[in-house]
């Protein structure tokens, strides 16, 4: 039997509440699939900040590194500057583990009331991919002349040709695993005319490898119009670290809910853990009041799973989830109910041992 090393970092927020459900979760499918999980959780977060002035230890990347994976809440605390929490956290994670492509599945689950009406589930199935190593979040510039009328600040956005490619071949990839085999590339290279015409260029370059791929580009703005008028003619879209960022909440509004999106930040080439999340943020005017709803973790689970290979058990867990989804009495508020982080999490539990497969005599 297998065992698989999982890392936890609730983090922040409501992080602290879906994170351990998210590891309930797993410790019932372990014990219904012959599955073995070590769990080892840290700390950190704006709690250790407080504390230790870091939101992570300076050798936390080397705690992490021989983890399979890592199951991550949320960064973000009120009373700490966001750029401090997301670069001193989350993103020091994503960059030290060059987890360059960010995976985002966005569908409507059953029995969900989603925004757009005239929409069906099988209209808005989408996987947006989200270059997640470089462009606008590289972290490159600065500020001068703080506190004086003449001071400047600028964020430069750093695009390689080596970034973009592999972002553009994974998704080329993914689309092409995909029924529907179609791929939409969004930029705004009409008016940042060089490294998005870059990125343009090899987006055609990097398609010729895909000839069974049907693909198209789309300019971010037209791409919000596009997801709400016409969600039916996307599937699988790529696009830059911020723009995908900006897209794929817009996406999970659109399929009920920021509450239901789960996220995988991916390495590709496994030479480090990928770490995996949902991605509604901290939550902390919910925080402590069993109000958060938990499937976008335990969808994250489900994304997990498939990644270490458990596809059955993932499957499973995907079943239960929709099923638990079906029921209103089970919707937290973000989704118009009532129910609690730990009801839902009680129902998915319950309906995965309704699912669990015979055990031989």
């Amino acid at each position: 039997m297998k065992t698989y090393r999982i890392a936890t970092i609730p983090g922040d927020g409501i992080g602290k509440e879906v994170i351990p459900a998210g590891r309930r979760i797993m410790q019932e499918l372990a014990a219904q699939d012959g599955l073995r999980f070590e769990f080892q959780d840290f700390d950190w977060g704006g709690d250790y900040y407080r504390k230790h002035g870091v939101m992570m230890p300076a050798d936390g990347l080397d705690a992490l590194r021989d983890q399979d994976a890592i199951l991550f809440g949320s960064a973000g605390d009120p009373h700490i500057a966001d750029h401090i929490t997301l670069w001193g956290l989350r993103l020091k994670i994503c960059q030290g583990f060059d987890q360059y492509a960010n995976v985002r599945p966005t569908r409507i689950l059953p029995g969900i009331d989603a925004p757009l009406k005239r929409c069906t589930p099988e209209q808005l199935n989408w996987v947006i991919v989200r270059e997640n190593s470089e462009g606008e979040y590289s972290g490159v510039g600065g500020r001068v002349h703080q506190g004086h009328p003449i001071e400047a600040a600028t964020d430069v956005s750093i695009m390689t040709r080596a970034g973009v490619e592999r972002i553009l071949r994974f998704a080329f990839k993914l689309a092409q695993s995909r029924p529907r085999k179609l791929l939409t590339v969004i930029t705004k290279s009409n008016a940042q005319r060089h490294a998005m015409v870059m990125w343009d260029e090899i987006a055609l370059q990097v398609s010729r490898e895909f000839p069974d791929v049907t693909w198209d580009k789309e300019l971010v703005d037209a791409a919000t119009a596009r997801m709400v008028n016409r969600p039916a003619s996307l599937d699988t879209i790529v696009a830059t670290n911020l723009h995908a960022d900006i897209l794929s909440d817009l996406a999970a509004a659109l399929a009920g809910s920021l509450g239901i999106a789960p996220t995988g930040n991916i390495d590709p080439e496994r030479r480090y853990p990928s770490m995996f999340e949902p991605i509604h943020g901290s939550a902390f005017d919910i925080m402590g009041k069993g109000l958060a709803n938990p499937v976008g973790t335990f969808w994250s689970v489900v994304m997990l799973l498939e990644h270490l290979g458990e596809t059955q058990a993932a499957a499973r867990l995907m079943q239960a989830i929709e099923s638990v989804t079906a029921d209103p009495q089970l919707h937290t508020g973000d989704l118009g109910g009532s129910a609690t982080t730990g009801q839902v999490t009680e129902a998915v539990c319950a309906k995965l041992a309704a699912l669990a497969p015979a055990k031989a005599a």
